[in-house]
């Protein structure tokens, strides 16, 4: 609870100093002893057991909020500051719990109130990913947005006050990417081709995971590669060829290299693993299709090409 007494402290130093309000709780000018419990209860317990001072923090305010006086200011502040930190303390606990409902509430008030909090960004960012691949699309615009802007501010210099989960910034960076790849899949196959691309320039995991190389050939096919098809097949199909006709096929060829060059990645990438035995198949049959269709109907060399991979740069987007 590192962020819970950081913080707390903060309000305690922007109320009054600890040797002001230790010395309050005899000196209030009451004689309501009930109100000096309450308020000794707090003041006992703020530092070894917040949750405890929460708690008598509450049943003095429902009490004595009337009084508008420097302890109703001091414990209001300390309240709004553990609750603050009790959702960040809990949003992570709600993601790996899979409530992404509750999640991605609990991240809206506190970006509400800490627009620029990053540590929710990212973790709403990353959350999207988690939730989708969980058949849980409804959060998938939203936990975009986090991530791009998550991106933005690692990019730009800021830092989380812990990169955990993840190893480091460029870690974060590939998984961030990852998350923001996958989730334009659907809507902007272009975009999600450049954060992918992204994502595997980073020395993580991410560049291990065969699941990166498969969302690229995807991207490429529903992609820059659809929309060329349709238009070569309507502008050119069943028609002599000409210059035109001549260099639109060969920009379709060089995005279908780059499909080849995913679906390889991806099936290198999985290797003998049998969790992926039966994406393996599905891969290669769209591999063995583009690559038959790039080298005369025949699929000599194909294992090879699949074997070294991993080992060559990966291609730009054309």
């Amino acid at each position: 609870m590192k962020l819970l007494a950081k913080s707390l402290l903060t309000a305690l130093i922007l109320a009054i100093s600890l040797a002001t309000f230790g010395s309050a709780v005899l000196a209030q000018e009451t004689d309501d002893q009930a109100k000096i419990d309450i308020y000794k209860r707090f003041v006992d317990n703020r530092v070894p057991n917040p949750r405890a001072a929460y708690v008598a923090a509450q049943d003095y305010l429902k009490k004595y909020t009337k009084d508008k006086d420097q302890y109703v200011d001091y414990l209001k502040k300390w309240v709004d500051a553990y609750e603050s930190d009790e959702r960040k303390e809990n949003l992570p606990i709600l993601i790996n719990e899979k409530k992404f409902d509750e999640a991605y509430k609990t991240g809206a008030t506190i970006l509400a109130a800490e627009p620029d909090y990053l540590r929710a960004q990212i973790d709403l960012g990353y959350a999207g990913y988690i939730a989708a691949s969980a058949k849980d699309e409804t959060h998938n615009a939203v936990a975009l947005g986090y991530a791009t802007k998550a991106i933005q501010a690692i990019e730009s210099g800021k830092a989380p006050h812990d990169w955990a989960p993840f190893k480091g910034k460029d870690d974060t960076l590939a998984y961030l990417n990852y998350a923001a790849g996958f989730l334009n899949l659907k809507t902007d196959p272009n975009k999600a081709i450049d954060y992918l691309l992204k994502a595997a320039q980073y020395n993580s995991e991410i560049k291990k995971t065969p699941s990166t190389y498969y969302f690229l050939a995807a991207a490429y096919e529903s992609g820059p590669y659809k929309t060329m098809s349709t238009a070569y097949q309507t502008e050119f199909a069943n028609k002599p060829e000409t210059p035109a006709s001549k260099a639109a096929l060969e920009k379709l060829g060089v995005l279908m290299d780059r499909i080849i060059d995913g679906y390889a990645r991806a099936i290198a990438a999985a290797g003998t693993d049998p969790k992926t035995e039966q994406s393996r198949k599905e891969w290669t049959a769209q591999l063995t299709n583009y690559y038959k269709f790039r080298h005369d109907g025949s699929d000599a060399g194909m294992t090879e090409f699949i074997a070294a991979a991993l080992q060559k740069p990966l291609p730009p987007k054309p």
